[in-house]
């Protein structure tokens, strides 16, 4: 079977958030399940210069919604990629999405209408050696895909994975006249959407299937709480809706032989854990002793619940833990836990910014990781945190409440539990479960069966991409499997 993926970025190419993530482990993956799958990709000034003149031209546009454009094939760190070469697309400063100013580009709806338009292209066969059975589009940014795919009378399935609904790529009613679509297409079974014209929508709309990143935010985003105002859409589309969990690439998170970590482990030599936790007692300046150490790496938004976190750190430190955090975002945030640095000195550390090498220490030496978000689609770091024995303590919110196994009594003496849940998402039970946490910590045999628990998760990518083999062979029962 034949998959085309479009995506607007991949990693390790390049990456903004989980997509890229998913993007990049999803194909290897579901090699493994017989799935041929290539990505369609814009071709930014970073990943062109990956290819060291490798790349090979296998479709050159007269035009491309009105701008010069050609399709390279590569093969780039492992990954079997197609990359819209377009310079007046793509060859501009800054991140995939914004100017050096943190500023939308303003021609993101062109940029990114290319991209789905290309993948309706090459779902329609224009390349020689690549049909595709199935088309899989991610988030907002391939939105488009199917609508093209529709209203171009494309006889293939395709699927929308939602990776967070909050990002909606929502443009003006002005931009509709660039996108090459029929004029009825401008219709509430199609593009339109509040009066302008909304991507994710249509893809939604218009789309075979639709998959979020697990199954409770599956669930969530069906009601307004959740759905961002997608939710009656969703409703009506919840006969193709499935969720299905992400994974981590293990080979890169793998405790055993990651060379990121000041000293390596198992789940029977946790205790040389220690090395990697006075690293970063001494990167955050905290002190050096045997109280828990609790760590944060996240965006340091309203979304990821910081704002809790800021609001209870004193409370953490009265415990008598300690807290690391790493990440960067709203200034007040970001300042909030500079003051708690200036309060709590030796015993609250922060590092403004983002430091992979970094990220891969704080899960191979904290005794804990906190994230209290108010909604998350899956999540990813939750999954670094059961590999490398740093237990979760999780707001019971979509992903979270899917991967992780609250601590409770029950959970306990089966030996299965893995990390600590709250509900309500609010001050009070973030300061709760912190508390739950800090007590089992005291109990050295309790804890260490948790931390094991969690690195004896199945988090890789094998039983998800077993589930999107399915979903592609339901959808396309006539293609090679």
């Amino acid at each position: 079977m034949k998959v085309l993926s479009v995506a607007s970025e991949v990693y390790p190419l390049v990456k903004t958030g989980g997509l890229a993530d998913v993007a990049g482990a999803l194909p290897p993956a579901l090699a493994r399940q017989g799935v041929e799958m290539r990505t369609l990709m814009p071709g930014y000034p970073s990943v062109m210069g990956r290819l060291g003149g490798t790349g090979e031209v296998v479709f050159e546009y007269s035009h491309l919604l009105g701008v010069p454009a050609r399709i390279i094939s590569a093969r780039v760190e492992g990954l079997d990629l197609y990359l819209i070469e377009s310079p007046a697309l793509f060859n501009r400063a800054g991140g995939p999405y914004v100017d050096g100013a943190g500023i939308d580009h303003v021609d993101n709806w062109h940029r990114f209408a290319a991209l789905s338009r290309a993948g309706a292209d090459i779902a329609a066969g224009i390349l020689p050696d690549f049909h595709p059975d199935i088309v899989h589009a991610h988030d907002w940014q391939a939105g488009l895909t199917p609508a093209y795919m529709r209203y171009s009378g494309i006889q293939r399935p395709s699927i929308v994975t939602i990776h967070n609904i909050a990002f909606q790529g929502h443009f003006g009613a002005q931009v509709f006249g660039g996108l090459e679509l029929p004029t009825y297409a401008f219709a509430l079974d199609g593009v339109e959407y509040y009066g302008g014209v909304g991507f994710l929508k249509a893809g939604l709309a218009n789309a075979s299937a639709i998959t979020t990143v697990s199954p409770t935010y599956a669930e969530e985003i069906r009601s307004a709480a959740y759905g961002m105002g997608l939710e009656g859409l969703i409703s009506t589309r919840a006969p193709v809706l499935s969720g299905i969990v992400n994974g981590i690439d293990t080979g890169v998170w793998n405790p055993e032989t990651d060379p990121i970590l000041a000293e390596t482990f198992g789940p029977r030599k946790l205790k040389s854990r220690v090395v990697n936790r006075r690293a970063i007692e001494a990167r955050f300046g905290l002190h050096q002793d045997e109280d828990p150490l609790f760590v944060v790496i996240s965006r340091l938004t309203w979304q990821k619940g910081i704002d809790l976190l800021a609001e209870v750190t004193d409370d953490i430190v009265a415990s008598g833990a300690k807290l690391a955090v790493l990440g960067a975002g709203d200034a007040a945030l970001e300042g909030a836990f500079l003051g708690a640095v200036q309060r709590h000195g030796g015993r609250v550390g922060v590092v403004i910014g983002y430091d992979e090498p970094l990220a891969h220490t704080m899960q191979g030496g904290a005794d804990g990781i906190l994230i209290p978000s108010r909604f998350e689609p899956c999540g990813l770091t939750q999954l670094y945190g059961l590999r490398y024995g740093a237990v979760p303590v999780v707001a019971r919110t979509g992903g979270l409440a899917d991967t992780i196994i609250d601590a409770n009594s029950a959970a306990l003496n089966a030996g299965v539990a893995t990390g600590f849940q709250f509900l309500p998402v609010d001050a009070d039970g973030l300061r709760g479960a912190v508390r739950r946490a800090v007590s089992v910590f005291r109990n050295p045999a309790v804890w260490t069966g948790i931390q094991r628990a969690g690195m004896r998760s199945d988090v890789s990518w094998d039983r998800s991409a077993a589930l999107y083999a399915e979903l592609y062979a339901s959808l396309a029962p006539n293609a090679p499997g």
